[in-house]
């Protein structure tokens, strides 16, 4: 059984026909008893064949090439060009629900050259990082609000090769969502740190600011 919708099907074949420039690589992740990496293989082969600018590769989180990306979880999808160069884009779980439009809306990102959408002032701030920042977004497909702090944060991935966004579907990885006590959604933590985070789809600057003053 098909996971896209016919009309969902052909509203995005006219979408790609007309934004994808570039080829978009999907590199997948899965791993053995996964709950739900036959679930993300389907909708990435759904995904696929909607555009031959689509490409996707498919690696055990274990293997070398999950060790070249630093995958820790699975299943996890690594978005980048065809070089395959990793640019900091990444979702833990599948992007469903709300999250497809993230998805979706970081395909056609990639596919006009990947240039981030964001302030030049915002750019020029991520550009002065001195170290490496890790934006983890923990989202879950019923939450409207979630995409716009996914995309901010992939965004600011594709800024800076100082910063990595992750978005994390906090269902499926109910005891990493424990240890960062999420109760709401967008929870973006900072780092790793459990302490450092904050709540919302915050506007660019604020979300910038946030980012900023947790990662010292």
């Amino acid at each position: 059984m098909s996971l896209l919708a016919e009309k969902d099907v052909k509203y995005l074949e006219e979408l790609f026909g007309k934004e994808l420039e570039n080829k978009v690589k999907l590199i997948f992740f899965h791993e053995d008893d996964c709950e739900y990496c036959e679930l993300e293989g389907q909708l990435l082969d759904e995904v696929q064949a909607l555009s031959d600018k689509i490409l996707v590769e498919r690696y055990h989180k274990d293997s070398e090439k999950g060790r070249e990306y630093n995958v820790e979880f699975a299943p996890a999808l690594i978005i980048t060009l065809e070089d395959g160069k990793d640019r900091g884009v990444r979702f833990y779980g599948v992007p469903s629900g709300h999250e497809f439009g993230t998805l979706i809306q970081d395909i056609v990102l990639f596919g006009k050259n990947a240039k981030p959408q964001l302030s030049q002032e915002t750019i020029d701030k991520l550009n002065q990082l001195d170290k490496p920042v890790k934006i983890s977004v923990f989202v879950t497909p019923t939450c409207p609000y979630c995409p716009k702090a996914a995309l901010t944060a992939h965004n600011m991935a594709l800024a800076s090769d100082k910063v990595t966004a992750e978005v994390v579907e906090a269902g499926e990885f109910f005891d990493l969502s424990d240890q960062f006590g999420v109760s709401s959604v967008p929870h973006i933590a900072i780092n790793r740190d459990p302490e450092k985070f904050f709540i919302g789809a915050y506007p660019e600057p604020q979300f910038l600011q946030q980012v900023l003053d947790l990662s010292e």
